[in-house]
């Protein structure tokens, strides 16, 4: 996919880093990306999107025409332009682990550089783990509602934009999705594809019957049919029916979809229809409308579906549409810094979450602390870039999604109901409420 302009961004952030670069003022600054607060009815975050972070500060740059843009607007300096032509991102990042699970408060990222370079990457940081997190943490819902089913990404037609329906479809085959149907997903992040038919396909024949033989025909490994067109029972007989003459072709139907009405009622009936016939092997998928309560429903009926294409409300993260996140300053030229604004205060410092485990693996408590605090539990955060360029050997998708399964299944039962739990206990250190309150006592006595 085409490098995104540099200049997509807020335009704040180009007047401030005029003014940074005019007075000279670049000390090295540390910003941290978290979340405030957990949605209603949430009880965790999962985070993703830090590989496109990483690809996007390794290939920062203004291009030619973004400074001839900005060299129309009378605002921007010609010297402030000649800085930008050399302008690339020098600085060090920590982060946790795509799949990590996390918690309010705790930082997901850092990022150590010139304040000139950390505060530039702000408003594109923010749009990327922002939307990614939140459809990984919708989409391990999904996942854990649904456990051992399949579960497609069927939602690029309603995302919010082309780079969003390619994201969420990274970020729910990360959280535990079986793959998408969008191709170029596929392409660029090694996602198996699926996909069946629309209804326009058996309304341009004459015959249901020939429709489903001539996509059948055309797809003799992978015949899928969506059979509620017209009457879903009876789009079933007619799937049964053609079942034998299709196998004399050396033809398999793998599975029905179901993309209408009352899913629990049709796809009993349609179970029942396959079963009398001998198709026990044919699989029953579903569409329209899905999510993590939908699904809970379904097992809850007994519902005999065997997986599921998750659209809008995935990919739109329909019920939480955004997260209370932020990128703050905690530490600059060597001095911690806190923001004290009325229910947005800050921790200041560079911070290391730690996290404790019971004896069966599950994960019990997290401590937010200083970065050079020793606890013996496990560090979250580790170094993932040097001086711009990303260290080796961190995960490739496969194992990252491996990784996000290990953290679902870590989780304590009271955080796998969908509904609101008890609180995850997540502990500040005494070392860095002490610091809170030494940044308090000097802010209170300056000039």
């Amino acid at each position: 996919m085409k490098q995104i302009s540099s200049i997509l961004t807020d335009f704040y952030q180009l007047t401030m880093l005029q003014g940074y670069v005019e007075h000279s003022i670049d000390d090295i600054a540390v910003f941290e990306f978290f979340v405030r607060k957990l949605p209603e009815k949430r009880n965790f975050f999962m985070a993703a999107g830090l590989a496109q972070v990483l690809d996007y500060l390794e290939t920062l740059a203004f291009t030619r025409n973004d400074l001839d843009y900005l060299a129309d607007d009378d605002r921007f300096h010609p010297d402030f332009l000649r800085y930008l032509a050399n302008f690339r991102f020098t600085g060090d990042v920590h982060a946790i682990a795509e799949g990590t699970i996390f918690f309010p408060d705790e930082p997901i990222i850092r990022i150590t550089a010139p304040i000139s370079q950390a505060q530039l990457i702000e408003t594109r940081v923010i749009n990327i783990l922002q939307f990614q997190t939140l459809i990984a943490s919708k989409a391990a819902r999904i996942t854990l509602a649904a456990p051992e089913k399949l579960l497609v990404d069927f939602g690029l037609r309603r995302a919010h934009g082309a780079e969003a329906g390619l994201f969420a479809a990274r970020a729910s085959y990360l959280a535990g999705f079986s793959g998408t149907s969008t191709v170029l997903a596929g392409k660029m992040y090694g996602i198996p594809l699926f996909g069946t038919m629309a209804h326009s396909f058996i309304l341009a024949h004459d015959s249901e019957t020939l429709a489903f033989e001539h996509f059948a025909e055309s797809h003799p490994d992978n015949v899928v049919l969506l059979i509620d067109t017209y009457d879903t029972e009876k789009g079933a007989d007619k799937m049964v029916a053609l079942a034998p003459r299709l196998a004399k072709k050396g033809i398999i139907i793998k599975g029905v979809r179901l993309d209408s009405g009352d899913m629990v009622i049709h796809a009993k009936k349609v179970r029942r229809i396959l079963d009398r016939a001998g198709l026990t092997e044919v699989r029953i998928l579903t569409s329209g409308n899905l999510d993590e309560y939908k699904l809970a429903e379904f097992s809850h009926a007994d519902a005999p579906i065997d997986g599921f294409g998750v659209g809008t409300r995935m990919t739109t993260s329909a019920d939480v549409p955004y997260l209370d996140c932020a990128y703050k300053l905690v530490e600059y030229a060597g001095i911690a810094r806190r923001k004290r604004s009325e229910g947005k205060a800050t921790w200041p410092g560079r911070k290391q979450v730690f996290r404790s485990f019971d004896p069966h693996g599950r994960m019990c408590g997290d401590i937010i602390t200083l970065e050079n605090d020793k606890l013996t539990d496990t560090p979250l955060l580790q170094h993932v870039m040097k001086q711009g360029k990303r260290i080796t050997g961190q995960p490739d998708m496969k194992k990252s999604r491996e990784y996000a399964f290990s953290q679902l299944a870590g989780l304590p039962d009271y955080l796998v109901q969908l509904n609101k739990s008890e609180k995850y206990p997540v502990e500040i250190s005494k070392p860095l409420i002490e610091l809170a309150q030494k940044v308090d006592l000097r802010n209170s006595i300056e000039p």
